[in-house]
């Protein structure tokens, strides 16, 4: 029996959500949907983004209503237009088998004289941003006093971008017998006073502790000195080949400036902020919800209501300048049950935030170390090497099969496989075995009243160990490493800076440790597959930096200007001047992007490269 049967949901919408695709609740919808479907109450329900709460108003809301009547009789509240648009939408999707029911949306951005069209066509549900609601009630263009629900979705996100007096104002318009519903996830002074002005006796469901962060995201921050903050950026882009993020600046013009940057580098990057026309932000929306950006550069304000299931990473480029902003930006990530991870770049000066972010939201950061140039070519190495191993054939090259065997006549396999890997590996690792080490020194962590030092400060001579098993296994750093401590039967700290990518990961343990590392995991299987696991051989041979990472003997040259120029999933683009593929956006140092919708009118110039791995670009002055 599917679980949502047992909810009391009702047939229509029984039907619906096995179109969708649903067999289980999520916690809030399992607490919440019962109550509201038993008896009509008001209710502050704290659960955080991206935990299915549409769905835990959504179904009662809809079997509440009175198709027959025409009459509007619920109100919907959302911080932005984009998430009103998303909750109209699967309120419709909800209701695809309730007949006579309609939702309009109501937002800024669009014809209000159409939206009051609409309205008056009969919709008993609007979905509202706060500001075009209280317009709409101004010109006498809606009436919503005889409404019976009232829902508040992301209150806090709603209060924090100055909606308060015109939340007030249409609260008041309301009748008082009404039900209200508050969704939120995090309860600060202002949500509470609405709660507490307009509501009466109300249930409270709450999913893991209040103002805490979600669970299926890990944390983590990287130390590096304030200029080197913008490479730390691509290093960490570089490091995870597979990243579909979103990165977050404090104001319009650093998240410009940055997506400017990152594209000029060749990213598939683009930014989000308030300067962009509304096409814009739909054309980079639907370029990014298409995968076909990587790394979107967003404020705060322009980030509410980015509902994007698969986001990999979360990376704070510059902390919030309230700290409870970090739990909304943190919950762009690890949505819908899937792991995510939320990065912080840091600075010395920013290090105490770090550790009132951690009482925020209860779960405490790793802190992790920038990678070198060594250990980021030997990722994009591996990842080539997965990527060809899981490429799928395409049967029409078997016609050019003996042209090619002619060409590479009298190789070996393991002559053909080196030199294959090399068009790549010898591209990028004449550039990378140059660049510095931009890892800044936070000492012990003790010296700033956290009590947890970072256990890597004591092992320089630790052995690093290479894994056949990623993110693809359902793991993510916390994850992999309670795994490997209980296969292992070893101790807390025995197991550490532990880096998880998609087809493989990272771990490190002290010396006395690798025969058993070796001879147990080599002989474990996962869910029918063969663990391998092997000595990393970056480890060996060059010096190492304070957290017992090697350097892989790195040139003590200066850095050389310029970078590489990831291409789709990490790959990377030779030529400076070549466009962005389909999708991505160069900037004319405007602050738009070059077109609305989205990709680089200039198609993206084919590579000669093997897969995505990375080619050099040419040395520029920044």
């Amino acid at each position: 029996m599917n679980k949502f049967e047992q909810l009391g949901l009702s047939e229509s919408l029984l039907k619906a959500i096995l179109d969708l695709g649903f067999e289980n609740p999520s916690e809030v919808q399992e607490k919440a949907i019962p109550l509201l479907l038993e008896k009509d109450t008001d209710l502050v329900a704290l659960a955080q983004t991206g935990t299915g709460k549409t769905a835990a108003f959504g179904f009662p809301v809809i079997q509440k209503i009175d198709a027959d009547n025409r009459n509007t009789q619920a109100l919907i509240l959302s911080p932005t237009r984009e998430l009103c648009l998303q909750i109209t939408n699967e309120l419709k999707n909800y209701s695809k088998y309730e007949k006579g029911i309609n939702v309009v949306a109501v937002y800024g951005g669009a014809s209000i004289t159409e939206q009051a069209r609409d309205i008056k066509r009969g919709a008993q549900i609007i979905v509202a941003t706060p500001g075009r609601m209280q317009d709409m009630i101004n010109r006498g263009l809606v009436n919503i006093t005889q409404i019976n629900y009232c829902i508040l979705d992301e209150a806090d996100e709603m209060l924090n971008m100055g909606f308060y007096d015109d939340i007030v104002n249409i609260l008041s318009t309301t009748p008082d017998e009404k039900n209200t519903w508050l969704f939120s996830a995090t309860m600060p002074a202002e949500v509470a006073r609405i709660g507490k002005q307009f509501m009466t006796n109300p249930e409270e469901v709450t999913v893991g502790t209040k103002n805490s962060g979600s669970a299926t995201v890990s944390h983590e921050f990287y130390l590096v000195n304030a200029r080197d903050r913008y490479e730390a950026l691509k290093r960490l882009a570089d490091a995870n080949p597979d990243i579909f993020s979103v990165v977050f600046c404090r104001t319009k013009r650093d998240t410009q400036a940055i997506a400017e940057k990152l594209i000029e580098d060749g990213y598939s990057a683009a930014a989000l902020h308030g300067d962009l026309s509304q096409a814009q932000r739909d054309g980079v929306m639907k370029s990014f919800r298409g995968r076909q950006i990587q790394m979107l550069v967003a404020t705060d304000v322009a980030a509410r209501g980015i509902d994007v299931d698969n986001i990999t990473h979360v990376v704070n480029y510059q902390l919030p300048d309230e700290i409870e902003t970090y739990n909304h930006r943190s919950g762009r990530t690890g949505r819908a049950g899937r792991l995510g991870t939320s990065i912080v770049i840091v600075t010395k000066s920013e290090l105490r935030k770090i550790s009132s972010i951690e009482r925020i939201i209860k779960q405490k950061f790793e802190e992790k170390t920038i990678p070198s140039g060594i250990e980021i070519c030997e990722i994009q190495l591996l990842h080539l090497a997965t990527k060809i191993k899981d490429t799928e054939v395409d049967h029409e090259i078997d016609n050019y099969l003996p042209a090619i065997n002619d060409v590479l006549e009298g190789l070996t396999k393991e002559e053909l496989i080196k030199k294959m890997v090399s068009v790549e590996f010898n591209r990028f690792i004449n550039y990378y075995k140059k660049t510095r080490d931009i890892s800044a020194q936070s000492g012990d962590r003790r010296e700033r009243g956290d009590d947890r030092a970072p256990r890597e400060n004591n092992n320089s001579g630790a052995t690093r160990y290479f894994v056949n098993i990623g993110s693809r296994d359902n793991f993510d750093w916390m994850s992999l490493k309670d795994y490997l401590k209980e296969t292992l039967d070893l101790g807390r700290d025995d197991v550490f800076k532990v880096d998880v990518k998609e087809g493989f990961s990272f771990f490190n343990t002290d010396p006395e440790h690798t025969d058993k590392v070796m001879e147990v995991l080599n002989n474990v299987q996962l869910e029918g597959r063969r663990i391998n696991v092997e000595i990393s051989k970056n480890d060996g041979g060059g010096r190492r930096d304070h957290n017992g990472r090697s350097s892989g003997g790195r040139s003590s040259a200066p850095r050389r200007e310029g970078s590489f120029a990831p291409r789709r999933e990490g790959g990377f683009r030779s030529d400076r001047n070549s466009a962005p593929r389909e999708g991505g956006f160069r900037s004319e140092r405007s602050s738009a992007p070059r077109r609305e919708g989205g990709s680089s009118e200039r198609p993206a110039r084919r590579s000669e490269s093997f897969g995505d791995a990375p080619r050099p670009r040419r040395p520029r002055r920044d």
